[in-house]
């Protein structure tokens, strides 16, 4: 009974499998043969960047051959037509096809095609801006693997080096977002934010240690300059963007990358919010609504709890949406505090 179908479709399961897991594999079909060798046309095997083998080629000589050659593969992320067998077996192979000399003593002979596969970007985006919400869909509609977090539950367990980070938060815990996502050292990470806010950003995380070589390698923007647009365009112009790294290998993890030895891209976006770096009246406010509060170097209304980063100062507790309006409060309380009018 020949067993090939199913074990065809079992490798076709496990392909999905380590695709779902974001690994790189090689996918090694057998295209012709010579008896005696114990490979059988179209049977497939998957081999692992680490050298782990799923599937069946070939016997004893022929695996750690082919294992080597689709690590090479992998490497190269080219594919191959080789010719597995013993140098008299031949006479002049075809254009393109490389011969490989298996030390066996078995007359058999393999004609393998082994190709590389690589998974589809995972997208993770922080925040759930409508904007967000639409770079999710797009991802998804593209193929990508991608989830959508919100930024009070975001680790740096959600990434690794293989992901594509877009934070965006709107203004809510960018900072910490951001040093969460470099922890993790992904393959790339955006922040959607106006200039204005971008450089307070990046000049909140400069103070608070991090290194030079990380912040010079911000690139601004993020996403295709399209001028005033709306939330799912600028979506639009982001993905864009992404979709274009990714065909240079920009977004892909290079031999040998981990979490202790990359570093991590973070770029900022000047695709405008609705709203995000006017000027604030900061003499008057519309009525706040209960249990929230004015951070008065923004004039963004947050909630008035433990949340919005408190600061006590001469006896009154004032909230902020984020680090970076905290530490310029706390630098100079007095020009953001409204003055009452003399009578």
């Amino acid at each position: 009974m020949n067993s090939q179908p199913a074990e065809g479709w079992r490798m076709v399961e496990k392909a999905s499998e380590l695709s779902r897991q974001g690994l790189e594999f090689a996918l090694a079909t057998v295209v012709w043969r010579q008896a005696p060798s114990s490979g059988h046309q179209g049977a497939r095997a998957i081999i692992t960047a680490t050298g782990e083998m799923h599937g069946w080629i070939g016997g004893a000589c022929a695996e750690p051959v082919v294992i080597r050659e689709a690590q090479q593969v992998i490497e190269d992320r080219q594919p191959r037509l080789i010719m597995l067998g013993a140098p008299d077996q031949f006479g002049e192979l075809p254009e393109g096809m490389t011969f490989v000399q298996m030390s066996c003593q078995s007359e058999g002979a393999l004609q393998l095609y082994i190709e590389p596969v690589i998974p589809s970007p995972h997208l993770v985006v922080v925040g759930r801006s409508p904007m967000a919400t639409t770079l999710v869909g797009l991802a998804t509609a593209l193929g990508w693997r991608a989830d959508l977090i919100d930024a009070a539950g975001f680790t740096t367990d959600d990434v690794d080096t293989r992901s594509v980070v877009v934070i965006a938060t709107q203004g809510h815990g960018d900072e910490e977002a951001v040093a969460q996502a470099a922890l993790g050292r992904p393959a790339f990470v955006g922040l959607v934010a106006s200039h204005k806010r971008g450089e307070a950003v990046l000049g909140y995380l400069a103070d608070r240690g991090v290194s030079k070589e990380l912040l010079d390698l911000v690139r601004v923007p993020v996403g295709l300059d399209l001028g005033h647009t709306s939330h799912p365009e600028i979506a639009v112009a982001v993905l864009a963007e992404l979709v274009e790294l990714r065909a240079k290998g920009l977004l892909d993890p290079q031999p040998g990358d981990t979490a202790a030895t990359r570093p991590v891209p973070v770029t900022m976006s000047t695709a405008a919010l609705h709203g995000e770096g006017q000027a604030h009246d900061h003499s008057h406010h519309a009525e706040i609504p209960q249990g929230t509060a004015i951070d008065l170097v923004c004039g963004m209304t947050v909630p008035a709890d433990q949340t919005s980063r408190p600061f006590e100062y001469e006896g009154e507790t004032y909230y902020f949406c984020c680090p970076g309006c905290r530490v310029a409060f706390e630098k100079d309380p007095s020009s953001y505090i409204p003055q009452e009018a003399p009578c």
